[in-house]
Order: structure tokens, then C-alpha cells, then sequence
């Protein structure tokens, strides 16, 4: 097959509840993951391992990180026959309107996405982790001469909930769709699945469609999401085929799965793989030096570039880019996102003229069971606990959310403060 008959679209998120306040200052794809990535980095390191050379990106929510992220990471030379879109929200002499859902997005970029000249379109997520070929889902869509083809994880009820659920008779065509199943009457029948404890098949939010096929039905279908709306129509309309994919898939679009989906990245036998020799995943270059750990201990830590550790003790951690840690903090069950840049000597000297501390993690204080964003300002002897059943609560800088402490980006712990 020829990829370069595919265009990949990108959603790139709207407001999103779920993932506040990593959200306040940032779209979904631009949250830093993993110490040195961004969730946007997922999905474009799978096209470019697939040899899908155009791509575009839908934005619209907080995006001036995430458009500066693409323009520095995935610009391309002049012999490269592919390209990197931006397409953004914005007025036209046909609508002055914000997009209202992802398949509205698409209906609004109508004329990009044609002009592209590809014959199928091939539609991501970003704010998954997995690695796919993306060929051998563009291979089934062809070889069973399928309209749209909809990639299917298989779940047990209890996760089934927060997806869409596909139900697969044994040609492996869909013949229902049920989005987000709540109730019995809803999940009746549903069972597609031959994978022991887990009878379902989850939508992952992936979908080949021939592009004829998918403008045909957003001119004849008014549905502003895909989910709700363009899916279940297809089923009843078009030839709609599942692509079921068993290996690691996670949907990080909480604070509590974002939270414990990087701190798996830091166990010994992580589930998602950064150290694939053959498919990496790809980002900015930033020429940081490599991380110096003057003492204290270390395990399960997953350390970035450009970390100064001083005598520290940390466990089951994420350490982010230009982390400084000071002597004397204990770190525990924590992804600390680093720094976008190390402060000079004259503006420590300033903020500390001003009564903040210095960036990074002050001496003496413990951290257990938060996240602590980017450019945080934490104090001497900040003590963070972890508190089984926390509820929800919002201070001026930091947060609870399911249970996790988080610091937002740029906020000043002082010293000697307790949460």
C-alpha cells in the first residue's frame, strides 16, 4: 500500500475539565509527559514510524504552546515531499464560530483537508499513549473494502464506561455502537471479544475513512462529534469495520490516569516503552546537558536532561527537564515537570529580593503522591502529603484533584507550608 494516498488529522483538544489545571495555561497534546515529551509527540512519532508524511493538526483551546512545540520539532527540509499543518480555528466568510465538537472541526477545515488530495483519512487522538503501525490499520480498512474502519481495544465492563463501545459480529464488521454505556439495557449484547476478562471492544477515537465517504456524511449528517453523532450514523449508512489492536493503550484524559500512566513509565518493566530501538518517540532537541546526581538515592526514577540533584532521596518518580532538587528532599510517588529554563544568577537574586524561592524543590521538603508543573517555585521544608480519600479542593497555588496534589504551572509554595 501507498501512505502517501493517507493524510493524518490530529485532534487538538478543546477545553478539557478532566486534565485542569494541567490545562489553565496549555492545550491537551502540549502537557508535558514522561520527563522530556509531550502527549503530541505520540501520535506524530507513529505516522512518521508508519511513513505518514502528511499531517495535519486541528487546535483551537490555549494552543500557542503547542503551535510553537510543532513549528521548533516537526519542521521539514525542502526535500521532504511531506508536511506539518496547523489547522486553527478561525473566522471565515462561512462561520465566525469556534469548532463545536471534533467532527464540526472537520467540517470547518473542509477546504484544507481536500486540498491535501489524499484519498483516505486517517483520524488521532492526543491524549493517548500506545504505539501502532498504522499501515496494518490501513491495510484492514483496504483489504476489507471498508468505508470507515474504527481501531477497538479490547476492556472489561468496568473501564467500558468511559468509551465508546463497539459491538463486532464475526466478519468483524461493526454492526452497533453504543457511546459511553452506563446502564444494563445499554450494555446488552454488546459482548464482540474473545480476550479473557475483557468481552468489549473500546472505540480508541481512531478512524480510517475514505475521504469521499467522510464528507459525504458530515454534509448529510448536522452531528457536531464523531462519537455521538457521525459514528452511529455510519454504521447504519456505510460499510464500518473494526481494527481490534491488544497491545498497550492507555487514554490519559483524567488526572488520575495521566498521573498513573507516567508514573509506570518510571517502574522497572514499564508497560509503555520508551526504549523501542526501532520506534521512538520523537521531540524537540534541546541540547540540555546530561542530569548530575551530586548524592542522596534514587529509585524507579525516570530523570530527564539538564537535573541537578543534590542529596535527595527519590522513589517511583518522574523528574522533568532542568529539575532542581536541593539537599534534604525526599520525593515519592511525584512527576516533577521541570523547568522551560534555568533562572541567572540575577533573577535568584531578584525573586529572592522579592521573598520566592528559587525554582525547583527547596531544601528539607517532602513530596508524596502530587504532580508539581512546570517553572513551580517550591519552599524550604514544604511538606506534601498523600491523603487517602482527599476530596476535590482548589487553593491559590495548588489543587486537589482524584486524590492527587497538584502544583499549577509557575506557583509559589513558601517555606515551611503544609498540604
Amino acid at each position: 500500500m501507498d501512505v502517501r494516498d493517507v493524510l493524518a488529522v490530529i485532534l487538538g483538544g478543546g477545553i478539557s475539565n478532566e486534565l485542569y489545571p494541567l490545562t489553565r495555561d496549555r492545550t491537551v497534546p502540549a502537557i508535558p509527559m514522561a520527563g522530556k515529551y509531550r502527549l503530541i509527540d505520540v501520535p506524530m512519532s507513529n505516522c512518521f514510524h508508519a511513513g505518514i508524511e502528511r499531517i495535519a493538526v486541528l487546535t483551537q483551546f490555549n494552543s500557542a504552546s503547542l503551535h510553537r512545540h510543532i513549528h521548533r520539532t516537526y519542521w521539514r527540509d525542502i526535500f521532504t515531499g511531506g508536511w506539518v499543518q496547523i489547522l486553527a480555528a478561525e473566522q471565515t466568510p462561512e462561520t465566525g464560530e469556534w469548532y463545536l465538537g471534533t467532527a464540526d472541526a472537520f467540517r470547518k477545515q473542509t477546504i484544507a483537508i481536500r486540498a491535501a488530495g489524499c484519498q483516505y483519512t486517517l483520524i488521532l487522538s492526543s491524549d493517548h499513549l500506545y504505539l501502532m503501525d498504522y499501515r496494518k490499520l490501513i491495510q484492514r480498512h483496504l483489504d476489507m473494502q471498508a468505508d470507515v474502519t474504527i481501531a477497538a481495544h479490547p476492556v472489561a465492563r468496568a473501564q467500558g464506561s468511559s468509551f465508546g463501545i463497539l459491538k463486532l459480529d464475526p466478519a468483524g464488521q461493526v454492526t452497533r455502537f453504543v457511546e459511553k454505556p452506563q446502564h444494563d439495557d445499554e450494555w446488552a449484547g454488546l459482548e464482540s471479544g474473545t480476550f479473557p476478562g475483557k468481552p468489549y471492544m473500546a472505540s480508541m477515537g481512531i478512524y480510517v475513512f475514505n475521504t469521499d465517504t467522510l464528507f459525504a456524511m458530515l454534509e448529510t449528517n448536522s452531528g457536531t462529534d464523531f462519537g455521538w453523532h457521525i459514528i452511529p450514523a455510519a454504521i447504519e449508512t456505510q460499510r464500518v469495520i473494526g481494527y481490534v489492536f491488544d497491545d498497550y493503550w492507555e487514554d490519559v484524559g483524567t488526572i488520575r490516569r495521566f498521573y498513573e500512566a507516567n508514573l509506570d513509565m518510571a517502574a522497572p518493566l514499564p508497560r509503555f516503552n520508551l526504549y523501542d530501538p526501532v520506534r521512538p518517540i520523537y521531540t524537540r532537541p534541546l541540547f540540555l546537558p546530561g542530569s548530575k546526581v551530586e548524592g542522596g538515592s534514587l529509585h524507579s526514577v525516570l530523570l530527564a536532561d539538564g537535573c541537578r540533584i543534590r542529596e535527595a532521596t527519590i522513589r517511583y518518580s518522574v523528574v522533568g527537564l532542568r529539575s532542581i532538587v536541593y539537599d534534604g528532599v525526599t520525593i515519592h510517588n511525584t512527576i516533577v515537570m521541570g523547568a522551560d529554563y534555568y533562572e541567572s544568577p540575577e533573577e535568584r537574586e531578584e525573586n529572592r529580593r522579592l521573598g520566592r524561592p528559587d525554582m525547583g524543590i527547596g531544601t528539607g521538603s517532602v513530596i508524596d503522591g502530587a504532580i508539581i508543573d512546570k517553572n513551580s517555585r517550591i519552599g524550604q521544608r514544604v511538606i506534601v502529603r498523600h491523603i487517602p480519600g482527599r476530596p476535590n479542593e482548589d487553593h491559590e497555588n495548588w489543587l486537589a484533584r482524584d486524590g492527587i496534589v497538584i502544583v499549577p504551572k509557575n506557583a509559589i509554595i513558601p517555606d515551611g507550608t503544609v498540604i
